[in-house]
């Protein structure tokens, strides 16, 4: 797939880029170009801030349609994302080195679930109640828009991540101007046709892709009411720092590095519960924020448990990510098959036991692979057991008990994930709820639209998903009568 992009979506129009700045953007397959879009440049973004700003403005637009129209649009747009779901499939793979058979499952479905989801959420919402007050009288209380939010994206799952901001913030009546990264563009293009064939009011979305500097200033814009950020925790403490100087709401779904609490009395067998254990903890690559990458394993079963990991990494396929059987395909960039590589030699020196991986595949002389690794005997304390790698790496580290386990899993900067392996259902859910993070799957993980995620300590502020995320886009006015 060869895409030439030349201009940006900005009111509803395709408008020809401000500076002459060009996005090239490299296949991690094969290293070879596969397309170009222009760079975005501040008089980019004020001119999407600007389109996003009239249309919210607009006293008969978007934030004054009654909930129900408002669903219906959002109902013909996951039409449209449902017509281009293999383009979009295509755009993803080629460009972050996703196996198409997650893309085909994720960012070809999520966002059209989602947006059908919170159409339900509102269709039949009047966003206002009367309350009986205890003091005589009663409140009106309201719920509008918040007004224009700045979103921004990063490239492990650019239109799931996307859709986690756009879609609620849409369902509340705010307007949005969406940064992709710009490792992943190409399917920003998608989603804009789509916003099209929708016939979305004008401005209604918007979408600039750039680099850091660009989100620094969409950030702080003068337009921007709300800031949505998915990335990396650093970026989030500076993001953070930017909206807390000018009292501006955010919501900050950042890092992770989750345990995998594997219990005394959980179900190894790979032809049962194999598929289980790589969606909780290699999913993507490994390119996945609340991935359960360090494995607790009991110490009477530690062997069992590092020889369970160690068979299922070297039993996946790893390849293309236009492969349908590829399982793990290449690191997004070079950049970051670097930064793995350079995990796996700290871990190394540190003293872990490397089982499976540790290289890239000989195989593959093109492309930014590695190869799925596994350490053992890893002590918590060590690099590969506190930093997030952001890739195919686990770290399998002993405990001795249930309370060792949960302590374990707690000594962390992060909170997002994590997930319990047990057979005993209720055990599970107890230590679960020990846990301090912001989310935790029982025997597998997978989030739900339905239940707000986000995470706690460095994984975050705030949470999307679920009806927390739309009322993270509304602001309550109380009248009282």
């Amino acid at each position: 797939m060869t895409t030439n992009n030349n201009a940006f979506f900005i009111g509803g129009e395709w408008h020809a880029p401000a500076s002459s700045g060009v996005i090239t953007v490299v296949s991690p397959n094969d290293e070879q170009v596969v397309g170009h879009t222009p760079d975005g440049a501040e008089p980019d973004m004020d001119a999407a801030v600007d389109a996003a700003r009239r249309a919210f403005d607009d006293p008969t637009g978007w934030s004054q349609w009654e909930p129900a129209r408002r669903a219906q649009a959002l109902g013909r747009l996951a039409d449209a994302l449902d017509k281009r779901a293999p383009e979009m499939v295509q755009a993803v793979s080629s460009q972050n080195g996703m196996p198409v058979a997650v893309a085909e499952k994720l960012e070809a479905v999520f966002p059209q679930v989602l947006l059908r989801y919170y159409a339900g959420l509102i269709e039949n919402d009047s966003f206002e109640e009367t309350r009986p007050g205890l003091l005589g009288g009663s409140t009106l209380v309201t719920k509008t828009p918040i007004g224009v939010v700045g979103a921004i994206v990063p490239w492990n799952f650019p239109q799931a991540l996307a859709a986690f901001k756009y879609a609620p913030a849409l369902a509340a009546g705010c307007t949005i101007v969406i940064k992709p990264s710009p490792e992943t563009v190409l399917d920003s293009y998608v989603l804009a046709e789509a916003v099209e064939e929708a016939a979305l009011p004008a401005g209604v979305i918007n979408i600039v892709p750039g680099g850091r500097e660009l989100g620094a200033y969409l950030v702080s814009h003068p337009g921007i009411d709300k800031v949505a950020f998915t990335g990396s925790s650093t970026a989030g403490r500076n993001i953070a720092e930017a909206c807390g100087r000018l009292l501006r709401p955010v919501t900050l779904e950042l890092g992770g590095k989750s345990a995998a609490i594997i219990l005394d009395d959980a179900n190894l067998d790979l032809a049962t519960v194999g598929e289980q254990l790589f969606g909780a903890t290699m999913l993507n690559n490994g390119q996945v924020c609340y991935l359960g990458t360090r494995i607790l394993a009991p110490q009477s079963r530690y062997q069992e448990v590092v020889d369970t990991f160690s068979a299922l990494a070297g039993s996946l396929t790893v390849g293309s990510s236009l492969d349908p059987a590829t399982m793990i395909g290449p690191m997004a960039s070079a950049r970051q098959r670097d930064r793995v590589e350079s995990y796996i030699a700290k871990g190394r020196g540190e003293g872990a036991r490397i089982t499976v991986g540790g290289g890239r595949p000989a195989d593959l002389e093109k492309g930014w692979f590695v190869e799925p690794t596994i350490f053992a005997d890893v002590d918590n304390n060590y690099t590969i057991a506190q930093e997030e790698i952001f890739g195919p790496v686990l770290s399998i580290i002993s405990y001795r008990d249930d309370e060792d386990a949960v302590r374990i899993a707690n000594d962390s900067d992060f909170g997002l994930g994590g997930t319990v392996f047990t057979a005993d259902h209720d055990h599970g859910v107890a230590v679960a709820r020990r846990i301090q993070t912001g989310t935790v799957g029982i025997n597998g993980y997978l989030p739900d639209p339905t239940a707000p995620f986000g995470g706690v300590k460095a994984s975050g502020l705030g949470r999307e998903l679920g009806p927390e995320a739309l009322s993270a886009y509304l602001v309550p006015k109380s009248i009282y009568l």
